[in-house]
């Protein structure tokens, strides 16, 4: 049947268990039910097999950098080394392969499922301010009836504001950076926060990205509490690092000031350790703990394939194993993390499939939850605001065994 026609999804699995019937109108999930038996009717697409889950959305991601890798051909190494390989890139191509690069990633994105994802994009020191925000612009522009991009204007440590005010007006919607990488740690995070302030944005930092060292977090915290705009931290892998008795009261704090935290596991279990070969920590944000003091959690893929990270595939199910794997996070909090609660951080709709909510859906070949994410697989349905906007099948075979075996 034609995929663009769909109306009725029939005899899906959801991730409880339920077999049902799904009717969607316009952008929405309309009516959730026990499936029904009969044939299909025009505008019914058969999950039958198929689990039916909430679109992923990636909440921190970066379009600019991705699929550099193999250009760049960096050394291994931790944060600084990646940096100081990208800034010898970056400087050596244009607007049009930043947005090529960005073309590319979105297309593995969209075919894995991902509804929505905010990235952040490099506003360098020197040189045009907006290059990377402009390209990853033309980028949104291009996929802006299949998925929702937010950019993030993420600011040189010791940038001046008037740059960063460049970046806004290219088509950033909020104010980044990493204050914890500059010389003097509040007065960059007080440079970018009256950025924000003055345009009326939100924020989210790049916190504590080390194991050891950083207040940022903190910082945030108490400096935007009371504040109505949204704000985020991301990384925060200092946190995995904290006795109980320093963790839990940073986390109240958070708490109160409705901070939202990001954990991005591929990227920061590559880069995190480098100076611990033994016992090396794991750099994870500890989600769970972060989820049990009320704090707004999510994860994100972070790099994909350049000098922070040359692995990484633009796929959920990817952050979401390395979340139970190495984050000991329970299967259904890691898938939420990487949907329902990365849409929350990133103040968005909530969506999946329930009577009420937006039609971002994604049906993969799977029996459960686990299953999916264990396996990753190839065959994927996507539907954006009630339309489907990928179709991914694949085909296998394998030599039959011999029949005296069978």
């Amino acid at each position: 049947m034609d995929l663009n026609s769909v109306r009725r999804l029939r005899r899906a699995t959801l991730a409880d268990g339920r077999l049902v019937d799904l009717t969607l109108v316009g952008e929405t999930v309309a009516d959730v039910r026990a499936a029904a038996p009969g044939s299909l009717e025009q505008g019914d697409l058969d999950l039958d097999g198929w689990l039916l889950l909430t679109a992923p959305a990636d909440p921190h991601t970066h379009l600019d950098k991705a699929l550099s890798w193999d250009a760049i051909q960096p050394g291994s190494g931790d944060l600084e080394t990646a940096i100081s390989s990208w800034l010898a890139y970056i400087g050596t191509v244009d607007e049009d392969e930043i947005f090529a690069r960005a073309i590319r990633a979105l297309e593995r994105y969209v075919h894995n499922g991902t509804t929505a994802l905010r990235s952040h994009v490099d506003v360098p020191l020197e040189g045009d301010p907006a290059r990377g925000v402009r390209a990853i612009a033309r980028a949104r522009e291009a996929f802006a009836d299949r998925i929702d991009i937010q950019i993030v204007a993420l600011a040189a440590r010791g940038i001046d504001s008037e740059r960063v005010d460049a970046a806004l007006a290219a088509g950033a919607d909020l104010v980044g950076g990493a204050p914890h990488l500059s010389d003097d740690e509040r007065g960059d995070l007080e440079r970018l926060l009256a950025v924000a302030e003055r345009h009326g944005v939100g924020v989210d930092i790049h916190a504590d990205e080390a194991l050891r060292g950083g207040d940022t977090l903190e910082m945030l915290a108490r400096r935007t509490h009371g504040w109505t705009s949204s704000r985020t931290a991301s990384h925060c892998v200092r946190l995995s690092m904290l006795p109980d008795d320093e963790l839990d009261p940073l986390l109240g704090l958070v708490a109160e000031a409705r901070v939202g935290i990001i954990a991005n596991p591929i990227t920061n279990l590559y880069l995190q350790g480098w100076a611990d070969p033994v016992a090396t920590p794991r750099g994870i944000a500890p989600l769970e703990r972060i989820r049990a003091a009320g704090i707004m959690a999510a994860a994100g893929g972070d790099n994909v394939r350049d000098p922070f990270n040359p692995m990484g595939r633009a796929d959920a199910f990817e952050t979401a194993m390395l979340l139970i794997t190495a984050g000991h996070v329970p299967i259904d909090a890691a898938w939420d993390a990487v949907s329902s609660g990365a849409r929350a951080v990133m103040g968005l709709p909530q969506a999946g499939p329930e009577a009420g909510l937006r039609a971002d859906l994604l049906a993969v070949r799977a029996e459960s939850l686990a299953d999916a994410i264990a396996t990753a697989p190839a065959d994927r349905i996507v539907i954006s605001r009630g339309r489907t906007i990928a179709h991914t099948e694949s085909t296998r075979w394998m030599l039959p065994r011999r029949q005296e075996d069978v």
